[in-house]
């Protein structure tokens, strides 16, 4: 989690006053030190988002938001979408617990999300014959439950389940695997009153095509712009979304409501994930979607939730090490660098308030230790693939670092996501307990939160029996 000492020369300081008309937050929990629900909710009013997106029915934060206003998307993993679609008494059920019982204590919940992405190309079909039929069944069961006119299903889906056949929107359908799928599906959303959410991602653009033109992401308008038969497009993200309308118009859908469901970029965990192309490319759409222009293919406001409001320190890197780097937030939920979402006077994010940290004290390489022990090797490998070493490599935030910095890092974040427990920092002849921040100007060694203190506690108590089986574990090395 890397700290910049970069001066954010921002030409424009956008001091709006003009209220974002759906302005949200995606909100995960695959972090190890998580910010407790009353922090995170805080965080929510003080930044007046509108709406948050939950990837699962986390009911330390539902019961949390009772009482609010904050307009909320409860998740549905896709690891459950096989038993809500073979039984319409599991989705009565988890309709019951999840949706019913919140909104009886005054949770705004106005939309479920059936699976997340599950149509991605990657899945290999995983998903193709589960989701449909669940997304019937939890309509079923909010109808059954008397919520179906104030609750609203939908599947937020990726940006690959459409295509265009030209390069431009215009020849944009859905992808031809699963176009009768798709068909199906929004036609029933459709019937329903729900809306299509897709997630676009012009980082990813980026990170998989080394000649994606790098000014196209943002909404700057230094990008050379495409011409899709008189229509101009000077951004990625209105032409990706009107492909997506051209795709719902020629298969008789085109008044289907969209909600943009993730929208971001990351900033640690690769050359081009960083604080400074995070700020241009979130306070360029903020900026655009100001506007209230909408897109060419359909003027007006933008419905969206920015992805996301803090990093997880657990999220799968199989996509990339940026994955645990999308929050506008850090982990512990100070603010990453200016943002000015519309809705604050002050025109910057708020941070969250009374965070307890563990002690200021890290773990480091001993300055008597040699690179050619033979424990170096299997020693950094544990820490990192225990821990999380995504700041380390090429054009990361932690980059500068010599080798003696760079396992220095690995044991320290190991040694803070265990609670800075003693035994985590017996890396064999080689670590050794600072209380001297080594973090550089660029490169930020994080102390972790206090879980003893946070109001997570039964999580605290499940992270001391991991710890004596990590710690475990890290005294084999002594004999390997």
């Amino acid at each position: 989690m890397g700290c910049f000492s970069i001066i954010f020369a921002v030409v424009c300081c956008f001091y709006l006053v003009v209220s974002v008309s759906g302005i949200g937050a995606n909100l995960g929990t695959q972090t190890s030190h998580p910010l407790p629900p009353d922090v995170i909710v805080q965080m929510l009013q003080d930044n007046r988002f509108q709406k948050v997106k939950l990837f699962d029915a986390d009911s330390g934060i539902l019961d949390t938001l009772s009482n609010s206003p904050i307009e909320v998307m409860v998740g549905i993993p896709n690891d459950m979408l096989a038993t809500l679609a073979s039984s319409v008494n599991a989705a009565q059920t988890w309709v019951s617990k999840n949706v019913s019982s919140h909104i009886k204590k005054g949770v705004n919940v106005r939309y479920v999300a059936v699976g997340n992405e599950p149509f991605l190309e990657t899945y290999n079909g995983s998903f193709l014959g589960t989701t449909f039929p669940a997304l019937q069944n939890i309509q079923s069961a909010l109808t059954n439950a008397g919520l179906n006119s104030k609750v609203k299903v939908t599947i937020p889906l990726n940006a690959d389940v459409y295509q265009s056949s030209t390069g431009v929107p215009s020849g944009g359908d859905f992808r031809s695997d699963i176009h009768d799928l798709m068909v199906a599906i929004i036609k029933f959303l459709s019937d329903n009153g729900g809306p299509f959410t897709v997630n676009i991602y012009p980082f990813i653009s980026l990170y998989l095509n080394p000649d994606f033109p790098v000014d196209y992401a943002f909404f700057d308008g230094t990008a050379t712009p495409v011409n899709d038969g008189g229509t101009i497009y000077n951004n990625m993200f209105d032409a990706n979304h009107d492909t997506l309308l051209w795709a719902l118009q020629k298969n008789g859908y085109g008044n289907l409501p969209i909600i943009v469901g993730e929208i971001g970029w990351p900033t640690d965990g690769d050359m081009n994930a960083n604080l400074l192309y995070a700020q241009r490319f979130n306070q360029g759409f903020m900026r655009h979607i100001l506007t209230g222009n909408g897109t060419p293919m359909r003027p007006g406001p933008i419905d969206a939730y920015l992805f996301s409001l803090i990093d997880e320190d657990e999220k799968s890197i199989a996509p990339g090490n940026f994955e645990r780097h999308w929050g506008v937030f850090y982990y512990d939920g100070s603010a990453k660098y200016q943002l000015n979402l519309g809705t604050t006077n002050s025109g910057t994010l708020v941070p969250a308030k009374k965070v307890k940290y563990l002690s200021r004290k890290w773990c480091v390489l001993s300055q008597s230790a040699s690179l050619s022990d033979p424990q170096v090797a299997p020693s950094v490998s544990f820490a990192c693939a225990n821990a999380d070493c995504t700041s380390l490599g090429y054009g990361t935030s932690c980059s500068n670092l010599d080798t003696r910095g760079n396992l220095s890092y690995a044991f320290n974040s190991y040694y803070q996501k265990f609670d800075q427990d003693d035994s985590a920092c017996k890396f064999p002849h080689l670590s050794i307990v600072t209380t001297k921040d080594p973090s550089t100007s660029n490169c930020r060694f994080p102390i972790m939160i206090d879980l003893s203190q946070s109001g997570s506690s039964r999580k605290f108590c499940f992270r001391k029996v991991v710890v004596s089986l990590a710690v475990g574990l890290l005294s084999m090395l002594t004999v390997i």
